[in-house]
């Protein structure tokens, strides 16, 4: 596992005199021009560059929509802390092309040494789940090194990122506008093509250690599924629980709790930022494989990514679904 390390006082004093020096390096900073454009968040009014030349990104999950906007990303941190880094299939090529690096982050938080050697013109960071947490926690410092646009975590679909993004941040509202219409156009192809399930749905989510999160059925995959005309599960809405972390998409159940409350008719079962289990290998299991949803054999997997999934993502989640539940009707993945 990387460890993060602190801005140490030295560091404070180059981030000062770059500051001073450079004038872009600020919230009140901008291009070579010196055009900015005010952009509202939740930390208060920043000015970003209306043209920034070097732009560092804090959540892997919103790289696809500044690679589609083309904007020079020279930095991102890695989806995962520690292990195999590498680019996403949709947008690798951009990123090669434009020679973004990825800076080493943590479960503790950002390294800030590293953020301040990209030489950032504007740092986009935020959207949920830890690197929310930590760009909250991380802003003072942040915007120190360059104007920083956080990403608030109340914007839980991808179409609400995008949105904000290319329409506040880059002024590329057509690729936003491209992206939606085409993706509305699949989801009603998908909705009458598929067969869903009769009852309620709801996703299990776990870690390598077998920790157990439930997404909140309101926000990110399951209101793309309420979508599709599936019924996800209100438990969130019974006020039992609380998400994981501030801002966060999920919530954790304990292993008892998990036979308690997951008496859907259908699960969806998926790894939690990457792909560490399966319903094969949970039915070995005698809390799982007592569910109801694993005795009628509704239990399916899904790829870790849709959980969290950008545009790219969301419509390839589609067409996992339209595989899943077109056609004959549902195949069974138990």
């Amino acid at each position: 596992m990387l460890r993060s390390r602190a801005l140490p006082a030295t560091m404070l004093a180059v981030v000062a005199v770059l500051t001073l020096a450079l004038g872009g390096c600020s919230t009140s900073g901008g291009d070579a021009s010196g055009q900015t454009r005010a952009v509202k968040t939740s930390q208060g009014e920043v000015d970003v560059p209306v043209a920034p030349k070097r732009v560092v990104l804090l959540n892997y999950a919103l790289a696809g929509y500044l690679f589609d906007m083309d904007v020079p990303v020279v930095a991102t941190t890695p989806e995962v802390t520690d292990g195999k880094h590498e680019f996403n299939a949709a947008w690798a090529e951009k990123a090669q092309k434009a020679g973004t690096t990825f800076l080493p982050w943590s479960n503790d938080g950002f390294d800030m040494e590293s953020i301040l050697e990209a030489e950032p013109d504007l740092i986009v960071a935020g959207g949920l789940g830890f690197p929310l947490k930590h760009a909250t926690a991380a802003y003072p410092e942040l915007s120190k090194i360059a104007p920083t646009v956080v990403v608030s975590g109340d914007l839980t679909e991808w179409r609400d990122q995008y949105e904000f993004l290319a329409d506040d941040v880059f002024n590329r509202p057509e690729k936003f506008a491209e992206a939606s219409a085409a993706y509305d156009k699949r989801v009603a192809e998908v909705r009458d093509e598929i067969t869903v399930p009769e009852g309620e749905i709801t996703f299990l989510s776990l870690t390598a250690a077998g920790d157990v999160y439930v997404p909140i059925e309101t926000r990110g995959l399951p209101a793309e599924f309420a979508k599709l005309g599936f019924r996800p599960a209100p438990l969130f809405a019974t006020g039992r629980f609380q998400p994981y972390t501030p801002g966060g998409d999920s919530f954790a159940l304990s292993t008892e709790q998990v036979g308690q409350w997951i008496n859907q008719d259908t699960v969806f079962v998926l790894g939690f930022n990457a792909d560490v289990t399966s319903v094969a290998e949970l039915a070995k299991q005698p809390i799982y494989a007592a569910l109801p949803a694993f005795q009628k054999k509704q239990a399916h997997d899904l790829p870790y990514w849709v959980q969290r999934s950008d545009y790219h993502e969301a419509m390839a989640m589609l067409d996992i679904v339209e595989g899943m539940f077109g056609g004959a009707g549902p195949g069974q993945e138990h």
